[in-house]
């Protein structure tokens, strides 16, 4: 955590619009090479051996045959498979609403390829603006289950929202007879004490502690709750009690030091699709080796509820194709108009950099919401070491003030919305388990850039003539820093 500047005081990035966007001819110089040139090649060899042990597979060729083979995109509803007829109405529904039906088809065949799970049609999404709001949609929803509750996060802690604690909440749902079951990550929420999770045990509520090894590595950073095969909330928002703070709060749990505002974002999902998503508690909890659950009412036929057409995505280590990056990298590429995405942690992949400079090129307007400050000082360092090209190819860079931004969700062409756990960085391509929901649809992608657009308007656009005047000093270290970027 670190102490915020003074809201009223002048950004010193702000003035001077960039340069009109220009073709680039070559590839970015690999700063890892030139950070070992700078620091002497023993010390760069050392350090670059921390950063080297997982690397970002090659993706083209799964994208480029997806993109060749034009797979029919799977659709299903509240009873199974639509048919034919039943998906071509509703795929022709949502090429009407996207600028280039081609573009949308090409997209679609690439994410039916490598999703290994369907578009489910017939749900009603509501975005949920922060903490405040994820915790009592949570709340509400744990209030009013009457069979299982299935909760999956990367920090656990004894939240609370309007005066009453989690805790309390799902003892009380236990003690009513409804199914607790409860999936945290060890090393995410080792902060968190152990006498919270006995508690709930003594209680009667099952507790999975995954990959219970103190190791950065392999981390379950999922953000899934489950209310009996019906509701379903994921996203960004942790069980943490970083959440509970209001904007422009004026003290914090340290005594004499302001609280941290987190921005983030979750997706609450009402419909058939919350069953892919139980799917992949379930399969973390086999694999976790969790006690055995009574899964009867686990998937009940659940009537459609709204009209929007959602996928899940669930990334691993263990998966051949790094699920989300394949996507995201699919949809940047398909963008006609604009794309708006918004990552606490930026740590681009050479890939993700390179499609969003080709974006720019064609015409797209891109804009990027990143952290003004950050928990982690190193991944705000080496995601500022990208920002001169981004900038230089016409790439819009805002910053965030005055708050921790924690989202990590896009909008594309107002159409196609992504909303979950994956930050556009190495650990979410290579080490982590990762969960995010693709919505397609105009209403839901209205909703979103009406929130990117508030989200801009407080947020600081980063110039470029200014950032190049930058010390020396901290480009060195930005280009120091990107020798640990695989572990970001």
């Amino acid at each position: 955590m670190h102490p915020k500047a003074d809201a009223s005081a002048p950004h010193p990035l702000t003035a001077r619009a960039a340069p009109a966007p220009r073709r680039r001819l070559h590839r970015r110089p690999n700063r890892r090479v030139i950070a070992r040139l700078l620091l002497g090649i023993g010390l760069g060899v050392g350090l670059a051996a921390l950063g080297g042990c997982a690397t970002v597979p090659d993706v083209e060729p799964v994208i480029n045959q997806s993109a060749a083979a034009g797979a029919t995109p799977q659709l299903a509803g509240a009873r199974g498979p639509l048919s034919m007829e039943q998906s071509k109405a509703i795929l022709d529904k949502l090429r009407a609403q996207a600028p280039n039906s081609d573009i949308l088809q090409r997209h679609l065949s690439i994410e039916t390829a490598i999703a290994e799970s369907p578009l489910v049609v017939g749900n009603r999404t509501r975005i949920l603006r922060n903490g405040v709001a994820t915790f009592r949609a949570m709340f509400a929803a744990i209030r009013g289950a009457r069979d299982h509750v299935n909760l999956e996060y990367y920090i656990v802690e004894d939240v609370e929202s309007d005066g009453k604690h989690l805790g309390n909440l799902l003892l009380a749902k236990r003690a009513q007879g409804v199914q607790v079951n409860l999936i945290y990550d060890s090393y995410g929420s080792s902060a968190t004490p152990t006498a919270f999770f006995d508690r709930l045990r003594a209680g009667g509520i099952n507790v999975v502690n995954f990959n219970n090894i103190a190791s950065p590595d392999d981390r379950d950073h999922r953000k899934i709750l489950v209310v009996d095969g019906a509701t379903a909330i994921v996203g960004g928002v942790n069980l943490s009690a970083a959440y509970s703070v209001r904007r422009y709060a004026k003290s914090g749990a340290i005594e004499g030091k302001p609280s941290e505002f987190w921005r983030d974002t979750d997706l609450e999902i009402e419909g058939p699709a919350v069953a892919q998503l139980q799917k992949l508690f379930l399969e973390h909890w086999s694999a976790q080796n969790g006690p055995p659950l009574n899964q009867a009412k686990f998937f009940p036929t659940v009537k459609p509820k709204g009209d929007e057409v959602v996928r899940t995505l669930g990334s691993a280590p263990k998966d051949d194709v790094p699920r989300y990056y394949v996507t995201i990298l699919s949809a940047i590429r398909t963008a006609e108009q604009r794309i708006s995405l918004s990552t606490a942690y930026f740590v681009p992949t050479a890939r993700e950099i390179d499609d969003l400079i080709a974006a720019a090129h064609r015409g797209v307007e891109v804009r990027l919401l990143l952290p003004g400050e950050s928990d982690s000082d190193l991944a705000l360092s080496v995601g500022r070491s990208d920002y001169s090209e981004l900038l230089e190819a016409g790439v819009k860079i805002y910053e965030t003030r005055n708050e921790i931004l924690h989202s990590k969700d896009a909008v594309i062409d107002g159409v196609w919305t992504v909303i979950g756990s994956s930050n556009l960085d190495r650990r979410s391509v290579i080490l982590n388990d990762e969960v995010d929901a693709v919505i397609l649809g105009r209403e839901t992608g209205r909703q979103m850039e009406a929130m990117f657009e508030d989200d801009f308007k407080q947020a600081t656009p980063i110039d470029l003539a200014t950032w190049k005047d930058r010390p020396v000093s901290t480009k060195i270290r930005e280009m120091f820093d990107t020798l640990w970027q695989n572990q970001l």
